[in-house]
């Protein structure tokens, strides 16, 4: 049976903290803009953590939402690339080729959820910081489109780890960067396909919704509500 991944995150458990934001950075080797070019709006973060208020100062809650690719099954940001930079692979991913990207930006442009970015600039570390660089992630250079695509690297090494031991993938065992590092456990990553996964159980419960559910992109990013 083939994988469809997708993600659940749990609204009540979400404190807001960013943890998932700083261990994107560090898996996925991405670069802190500077301020003159945050500024500019040119800040690259795979995940951002949303915020939204409720109530009148001081009765004032805050709920937070984790928002990155969602990995649309109808992506809206495939059928303008015009050099087929991004793509749907057979496990449901939106895939973004890096080499094959010349910085058109339609993508960007047609997406609804504001997750994809351009490398404005060419990615620079102050020494030592570049010892830190996961070498399973390429550093992508200034002029192409970015994204998050559930960390498919870490993907790879587990299903190469369970073909090399002749046994399927086990539910749990694939843990995107964002996953691992959440200490509320409000993100859960998995195979849809696969009806017995925790995903694929938060996917079908009564408390989940998919962000902007009515555009009909189809995504597999889904966000359990916050109880009452």
């Amino acid at each position: 049976m083939a994988h469809r991944w997708g993600m659940a995150i749990d609204l009540d458990r979400c404190m807001g903290c960013e943890a998932c934001v700083a261990a994107c950075h560090a898996e996925n080797n991405l670069p802190v803009s500077d301020p003159a070019q945050a500024a500019k709006g040119r800040a690259v973060h795979w995940i951002r953590v949303d915020r939204y208020y409720e109530g009148e100062f001081p009765e004032i809650r805050v709920k937070y939402m984790p928002v990155l690719c969602q990995q649309c099954d109808e992506a809206p940001c495939e059928p303008v690339c015009p050099v087929y930079a991004t793509y749907h692979n057979p496990e449901g991913l939106n895939v973004q080729v890096y080499n094959r990207c010349v910085g058109t930006r339609y993508c960007g442009n047609n997406c609804p959820y504001s997750v994809r970015f351009f490398n404005w600039f060419e990615p620079k570390w102050t020494a030592p910081l570049e010892l830190q660089h996961n070498p399973d992630v390429a550093i992508r250079p200034g002029g192409v489109m970015e994204k998050c695509t559930f960390c498919v690297q870490r993907i790879e090494r587990v299903k190469l780890d369970a073909k090399a031991e002749n046994r399927p993938v086990a539910d749990g065992e694939v843990q995107p960067a964002c996953v691992q590092s959440c200490p509320a456990e409000a993100m859960v990553f998995g195979d849809l396909n696969d009806p017995e996964s925790k995903v694929s159980r938060l996917a079908s419960s009564g408390r989940a919704t998919r962000l902007l559910e009515e555009l009909g992109a189809k995504p597999k990013v889904f966000y359990l509500q916050r109880g009452k």
